[in-house]
């Protein structure tokens, strides 16, 4: 039986990485999912070959991204409960969520359900639906929220989002923040 060691990446490989990460999200967030390697390693300063030697496809790249994306709402959601009453940290960490994703058009494409990037970022997604459940937990206990109310509620809200977000970028009529805000009224104990 093999067993495969991976060597840790040398300085200045791990600095390639992290270029790429960052002109990857830059030119997704302006293009989307449509964006180019070639772009990518332009606005990275190294060449199209060191992208793909650290993302063999552009599919590991989107994947790399979506990870990183859902961490970091994992870690705004996490945060959010010492805001406050329950709803009120429920919903200023959603808004949180919606805030930093919305300016990102390749990041509104994966939450709004891109297949191979969602199924990537689980790791992130278990993350962000615990720290989801307790927040929910928390506004049932104090009778802010609905008793039907789950997770998959706000991931269900956060996936149109996603799609509205989107599509308001590409200059449709509808305006994400006005989603939001009825979707999470929808949530609300009565």
């Amino acid at each position: 039986m093999s067993t495969t060691v991976t060597k840790p990446l040398r300085a200045d490989a791990r600095r390639n990485r992290q270029k790429v990460l960052a002109a990857a999200s830059a030119a997704f967030a302006e293009a989307g999912l449509d964006a180019q390697i070639e772009d990518i390693a332009r606005r990275a300063r190294v060449g199209v070959g060191t992208v793909y030697r650290h993302f063999p496809t552009k599919e590991a790249l989107v994947a790399a991204l979506a990870h990183q994306h859902f961490e970091q709402l994992a870690d705004l959601l996490e945060a959010s409960a010492d805001d406050g009453e329950p709803w009120e940290a429920l919903t200023s960490g959603i808004w949180r969520c919606a805030e930093m994703t919305a300016g990102d058009v390749a990041l509104c494409e994966i939450i709004g359900g891109h297949p191979s990037a969602v199924a990537a970022a689980a790791v992130g997604q278990q993350r962000l639906q615990t720290a989801t459940a307790r927040l929910i937990e928390a506004a049932r206990t104090n009778g802010a929220i609905r008793d039907d109310a789950s997770p998959d509620d706000v991931r269900n809200i956060m996936c149109g989002f996603g799609h509205i977000a989107a599509a308001q970028r590409a200059g449709g009529a509808l305006d994400w923040r006005r989603y939001l805000t009825i979707a999470l009224d929808g949530l609300r104990a009565r």
